[in-house]
């Protein structure tokens, strides 16, 4: 440590000791009857003690330096992953590679301070030389190597791998930001070696009931030329589909399109296998499994009117847009013959009609369940709407219209309607509205507001309600077709806005709300085998507020009947279950739970899905390893020549210990014994003074 003196602290100091100098001249100078000894003794203890009081007073703080040797860091990561163990080169030795390795960093610890990682699917202290990795992720130890790392002096990264990072993306973009020099030992074989591989399968994981898919499934295979092998798909273990692959070149390289069929509702597993060519060096890489979710949630929506108009036509191609809808139109004498049993969603444009009698197909959908859209017009039987439900009544209605602009309510959160939406949705034409007040019984929960001109009222123009369970909507005005032409005419594009509105809305109303008081689902349908398997629960009272008191145990069982039994751990209402890795296959579970004195279970299926990435590429990537090195300033090593690194890197003059200065500033108050001297010298001036008679 040291202490730094400026200008300002000598003068300080300076005129503190002529202050303490002067003051004991004045109170000695004419004692000359004392002895001479103590006479300037007394003197010099004045002076000091004066002195030391005086730069407490006129310099309180005090700066101090000091410096900090910081040795280099050289970080060392190890691929664990399974690439690096399945291939190796001929005459590579892994006993002496891991006995080098070890030697390589004991040579460099005597110089520097050395940490080791191995990575893969994760990132752990030390060496394994296990090979047993699901994945090799650089990037995601060069992102956390930046992070732990930042601001110290790295000296160097030796990174030995065989550049087949298959997760995370390149480490290139990341390394820059160490700013030290990155060494990569070059692992793997550059050689291709014979082999047979499902590269890539591409096809949707969501698929609708009894329809046809199509799967893509990529093949490539290496100095396999003029072999034959045989492509399979298997539906949850039952094969559905076979053909012969013939291997025509050396670089092989196909796309095969094949056609399933969704014959049953659930989530299938879908295999694909090739039958494997002699002496290939991994099987592994043969199979692959694709998940698809089959279901049969389309809603058929049923448009029903007295007779055409452009509104029905622009909304039947805003709802068709969502393939989860399927919409039909029934004009006048049509409706009698649609079974309403068979829709989601039965939206009466301007029905109740004054034009036409379709009392007999309102007095049906009176007694179904089916949601309803009312959309009132100029040619509503104001009246027979009245009475057909008893939501909503026009009151002050007299056979005119009137138009309505559209003012977005900022409470309504059943959807998101952002602030640009919003203010397209104010932009439109407006619509030809009854004449009348539009009188509300219960509860609505109100998306739009009429303005007349430029007033905006309180008057509802679309708004939801509910009725024992049952959902509706009320669009009070016609002239659909004027808002989508006008958004289309003002953006030149697809009318995003008015499409989203009606698809939203139509969303909305057809979605059927779970009551069921336990639930219990996996995170997601398919997990991989190097992933916790996250479950989640939730239990409801007859209020329906969520509750978590009593325990829910639940048991999750593979192919082969292994069960494994778990409780769930509560959180703020609800549960949550960790289940840890499992191993790859199907899995049921079946919860359950006693709540009061009744009793819920829940049940479903997860997989967990093997992951064979590691087996895809067999070819190892040293141009990969060499840019990095060369980015870096580094070098390529191979796994012979680990010992002469050592040498390297020492030998390296930009890695070298670093000097870190700490500036402080302290109070001389926090100096307690200058507090001490200072009272020492006043006590021993004192008890001498005192002596000699002198006070």
């Amino acid at each position: 440590m040291s202490d730094s003196l400026t200008i300002y602290t000598v003068l300080t100091l300076l005129g503190a000791l002529t202050t303490g100098i002067l003051f004991a001249w004045l109170l000695y100078g004419k004692t000359a009857h004392l002895d001479k000894k103590l006479r300037y003794g007394l003197a010099v203890m004045r002076a000091v003690m004066l002195t030391a009081i005086g730069f407490l007073l006129f310099f309180p703080l005090i700066r101090s330096v000091s410096y900090t040797p910081e040795k280099p860091v050289i970080i060392i990561g190890q691929d664990n992953s399974l690439s690096v163990g399945n291939v190796e080169p001929a005459g590579f030795d892994q006993l002496k590679y891991a006995q080098d390795m070890q030697s390589l960093a004991r040579k460099l610890g005597e110089k520097y301070e050395v940490k080791i990682y191995n990575f893969s699917d994760s990132i752990k202290n030390g060496y394994d030389f296990t090979h047993q990795g699901k994945l090799s992720n650089a990037a995601r130890l060069v992102a956390q190597l930046n992070d732990e790392y930042l601001n110290r002096n790295v000296g160097a990264v030796i990174i030995a791998s065989d550049g087949i990072f298959n997760r995370g993306g390149s480490p290139l973009y990341e390394l820059n930001k160490l700013k030290a020099p990155v060494y990569t030992i070059a692992l793997g074989d550059t050689v291709p070696k014979k082999d047979l591989l499902i590269a890539n399968i591409n096809g949707n994981n969501l698929v609708y009931l009894d329809n046809e898919f199509t799967i893509e499934v990529q093949v490539q295979a290496f100095d396999a030329k003029g072999e034959e092998s045989h492509i399979a798909v298997l539906e949850n273990g039952k094969k559905i589909y076979e053909d012969r692959l013939s291997i025509t070149s050396a670089a092989f390289v196909k796309d095969i399109p094949i056609k399933l069929k969704a014959s049953r509702l659930g989530l299938l597993k879908y295999t694909v296998q090739l039958s494997p060519v002699k002496n290939e060096v991994s099987e592994k890489n043969n199979v692959q499994q694709l998940f698809v979710e089959v279901i049969d949630t389309r809603i058929k929506v049923l448009i029903a009117a007295a007779g055409p108009h452009p509104d029905i036509t622009a909304l039947k191609q805003a709802i068709s847009l969502n393939k989860n809808f399927e919409v039909k139109i029934a004009l006048a004498d049509e409706l009698n013959a649609q079974r309403l049993d068979d829709y989601g969603l039965v939206l009466l444009y301007q029905l109740p009609s004054a034009v036409y009698d379709a009392g007999s197909f309102m007095n049906r959908l009176a007694s179904a369940r089916t949601a309803v859209w009312y959309i009132l017009g100029a040619q509503s039987n104001l009246s027979a709407f009245n009475q057909a439900q008893k939501q909503v009544s026009m009151a002050g209605a007299n056979n005119t219209i009137q138009e309505t602009y559209s003012h977005v309510n900022p409470g309504f959160t059943s959807f998101e309607l952002d602030e640009m939406t919003a203010r397209q949705i104010e932009g439109f034409d407006p619509l030809l509205a009854p004449f009348g007040k539009p009188v509300v019984s219960g509860n609505a929960t109100i998306v739009l507001n009429q303005r007349i001109g430029k007033i905006n009222t309180e008057h509802p123009q679309l708004f939801f309600m509910t009725d024992n369970g049952r959902k509706s909507a009320f669009l009070i005005g016609e002239g659909l077709w004027r808002w989508k032409l006008s958004e289309a005419g003002e953006t030149m594009q697809e009318p995003v806005v008015f499409n989203s509105l009606i698809s939203r809305t139509v969303q909305y109303l057809s979605l059927k709300d779970d009551k069921r008081k336990f639930k219990v689902y996996a995170a997601k349908n398919t997990f991989d085998e190097n992933e916790n398997v996250l479950l989640n629960a939730v239990l409801y009272n007859d209020s329906y507020v969520a509750v978590n008191t009593p325990d829910v145990s639940i048991t999750v069982s593979n192919d082969q009947g292994k069960e494994y039994k778990f409780l769930f751990s509560r959180t703020a209402a609800a549960y949550q279950l960790d289940a840890g890795a499992l191993p790859p296959g199907n899995y049921t579970y079946r919860a359950a739970t006693l709540f009061g004195k009744q009793r819920y279970t829940a049940q479903g299926v997860f997989f967990v899905n093997a992951m064979v990435a590691e087996y895809q590429q067999t070819v190892a990537n040293h141009q990969l390893l060499n840019t990095m090195s060369v980015q870096t300033a580094g070098k390529m090593s191979m796994p012979g020549q680990l010992l002469t690194l050592a040498d390297e890197i020492i030998g390296n003059e930009q890695i070298k210990t670093l000097s870190y200065e700490d500036r402080k500033y302290e109070e001389l108050i926090n100096f307690k014994w200058l507090f001490a001297a200072i009272l020492a010298l006043l006590s021993l001036e004192w008890f001498f003074r005192k002596r000699n008679g002198e006070i």
